[in-house]
């Protein structure tokens, strides 16, 4: 099975910690996209997503033009290096409930994403069961 290195997305837009809620929704439509790699001074500090927005922000009436980024987006980011492996990366977001994983190169510095998408229309992988472990309601705290 090929490497994350060939079955990546390369071109990543990110968004600022400090950018507002509007700004990170605003880039998310222009792209056509779900989620943004949250940075700050370049370093990867977070990920928020378009039910970030909605779930954490819009449905605690935050206001998107004054809140940042910082207050609604993941801070436990998980990751995936170039050279892993697609088995890998499938079995990491199956067990992390994860539909994509950012790309750090060896300075931590993001130089892509992967979705599960991405495994399954590039690499032809077996999504199947990563697709359940993913969709599988998370455990209660």
């Amino acid at each position: 099975m090929a490497s994350i290195d060939d079955i990546m997305t390369r071109t990543v837009s990110t968004i600022e910690l400090d950018d507002t809620l509007q700004a990170a929704a605003q880039r998310m439509r222009d792209l056509d996209i779900g989620a943004l790699p949250v940075t700050d001074d370049g370093a990867l500090v977070g990920m928020v997503t378009d039910r970030d927005i909605t779930v954490r922000a819009v449905a605690e009436g935050l206001d998107a033009r004054d809140s940042r980024v910082s207050e609604v987006m993941t801070a436990d980011v998980q990751s995936c290096r170039p050279t892993d492996s697609a088995d890998a990366v499938l079995k990491q977001m199956g067990d992390a409930q994860l539909r994509r994983l950012a790309v750090l190169d060896a300075d931590d510095r993001i130089v892509g994403i992967v979705a599960l998408a991405d495994l399954a229309t590039r690499q032809g992988a077996p999504t199947d069961a990563a697709l359940r472990e993913i969709s599988e309601p998370a455990a209660s705290p």
